[in-house]
C-alpha cells in the first residue's frame, strides 16, 4: 500500500532533496544539484511562474514508510500547447514499474482536475534552460542545471505509455581537435579586413557587452522559431548575476567598425566545482567552492548561445570567430572540451549550425508526452521552419 505526502513542512522538503542523493549514492556519474537551485522552483517569491500557474510536489512512501519516489506536478497558462497540457518534473523513483505507474497516475489525476488533457515531462515549472528532459543517451556527469537519471527511467515512462515529444541533442567537441579548414580559410579571409575585429568579453565592461549581446541575439534569434526578444536591462542583470563565473577568455564578440555582428557565449561547467559540495551552498560551502575553483582545473566549458546577425550569415564570419577564440583559449585556459546546451530535434537550422562547428552528438535527453485520451493520435513537436 502506497501513501502520498504533499511536501509542506521542512522535514518533507529535506526528504524531497535527500531521496535522490540516497538513490544515486553508488552512481559515480551523479552530481547532486544545489539544494537552493531546486528550492527556488517552489518558492513563489523567486519563481515568477506562480503568477500564471500552480505547482505541488509529493513524496511517495511504501508500507514501511520509506520513500520510494517523488515528483512535482504543475500547470502553467503560459505553457501553450495544441491541447491543455500540464507538466511533471523532479521525478525520481526506485526501479519498480508498479511504483512508477502509481506516481504517473497520481500526476494524471491531479492534472485532470485542473482541466488538462496531456502531461509533459520530466520538465520544470519554469524555462527550458534547467532541469528539462529525461536522459536517454550519454550517461556521464551532467552539466550544471541538467537532469540526470538512471537508464531504467526510460523504460518506466515508455512502459506507462509516454511517447517522445522531442529529443534534446547535446553536441560536444574537443578544444584541441582539428579545426575545420573552412574555419581557418574564413579566418584568414576576414583577418585581412581592417574593419573586422574580434574580442573576448570583459567583466569590467558588462554594460557594453550586454548591449551588444542583446542586439545580436534579437537580430539573429528573435524571429527564429520559438525565439524571444530580449531587452537590454534584463540582459545586463543576467550578466551581473553571472559575473563571478565569467571566464574572460571564452566568450567572444565580432565587430564591423564597432557594430556587433556575431557572438559566441560560453561559461565554465559549474558542476565540475559544485560536485564537491554535496548540494549545499552555505557559508562553509562557499569557502570550499572558492578553494576548489582556485585549486582544481575545470576542463569543460559549456556553450550557451551562438549568433550571427542576418546580413553576416553564410559569409564565414563564424569561422573567423571560432578560430580566433579557439587559438586564444588554448593558450590561456585549461579547457579541453566544450559542450553545447541541448538543441531540440525540431530545430534543423540550429542543428546544422552545431554540426558546422565540427561537433558530434554525445548526449541525448527527451521530453515525453502522455495524452490522457488514449484514442487520440500522438504527434511529435512540429519542425521549426
Amino acid at each position: 500500500m502506497m501513501t502520498v505526502e504533499e511536501v509542506q513542512n521542512e522535514n518533507q522538503k529535506k526528504e524531497f532533496l535527500e531521496f535522490p542523493a540516497r538513490l544515486y549514492q553508488h552512481d559515480i556519474n551523479y552530481i547532486r544539484p544545489l539544494d537552493k537551485d531546486i528550492e527556488e522552483f517552489f518558492d513563489p517569491e523567486k519563481n515568477k511562474f506562480f503568477k500564471t500557474g500552480e505547482c505541488k510536489r509529493f513524496l511517495f512512501k511504501n508500507k514501511e514508510g520509506r520513500t520510494v519516489g517523488k515528483v512535482a506536478v504543475f500547470v502553467n497558462e503560459l505553457y501553450t500547447q495544441k491541447q491543455p497540457t500540464g507538466g511533471f518534473g523532479f521525478f525520481d523513483c526506485i526501479n519498480d514499474q508498479e511504483t512508477a505507474n502509481f506516481i504517473f497516475d497520481y500526476c494524471k489525476n491531479w492534472l485532470l482536475q485542473k482541466g488538462m488533457e496531456a502531461m509533459d515531462g520530466p520538465i520544470n515549472f519554469g524555462e527550458r534552460d534547467k532541469f528539462w528532459g529525461l536522459l536517454i543517451e550519454g550517461f556521464v556527469e551532467p552539466l550544471y542545471g541538467m537532469n540526470y537519471n538512471f537508464p531504467y527511467y526510460k523504460d518506466l515512462l515508455e512502459n506507462y505509455g509516454f511517447n517522445i515529444y522531442f529529443e534534446q541533442l547535446c553536441f560536444s567537441r574537443s578544444i584541441y581537435a582539428e579545426v575545420s579548414r573552412v574555419f581557418t580559410v574564413m579566418h584568414a579571409k576576414h583577418s585581412k579586413n581592417p574593419n573586422i575585429s574580434a574580442r573576448p568579453m570583459k567583466k569590467n565592461d558588462l554594460e557594453k557587452f550586454a548591449k551588444d549581446f542583446t542586439e545580436i541575439y534579437n537580430k539573429a534569434w528573435a524571429s527564429h522559431g520559438e525565439g524571444k526578444c530580449l531587452d537590454e536591462p534584463k540582459t545586463l542583470e543576467m550578466f551581473k548575476t553571472m559575473k563571478p563565473i565569467i571566464n574572460e577568455h571564452i566568450s567572444w564578440f565580432v565587430y564591423e567598425n564597432e557594430k556587433p555582428i556575431a557572438m559566441w557565449m560560453n561559461i565554465p561547467d559549474l558542476n565540475q566545482w559544485f560536485k564537491y559540495l554535496n548540494g549545499k551552498f552555505g557559508f562553509i560551502e562557499k569557502l570550499k567552492f572558492l578553494w576548489v575553483k582556485k585549486t582544481r582545473k575545470n576542463e569543460k566549458m559549456v556553450g550557451l548561445v551562438f549568433g550571427v546577425v542576418p546580413e553576416w550569415q553564410r559569409k564565414g564570419i563564424e569561422g573567423y570567430m571560432i578560430w580566433e577564440g579557439t587559438q586564444h583559449l588554448r593558450k590561456h585556459t585549461d579547457f579541453t572540451e566544450t559542450e553545447l546546451q541541448w538543441i531540440g530535434d525540431f530545430n534543423p537550422k540550429m542543428i546544422k549550425i552545431a554540426e558546422n562547428l565540427d561537433t558530434e552528438v554525445t548526449r541525448k535527453l527527451a521530453t515525453y508526452r502522455y495524452l490522457f485520451d488514449r484514442e487520440k493520435p500522438f504527434e511529435r513537436h512540429p519542425e521549426l521552419q
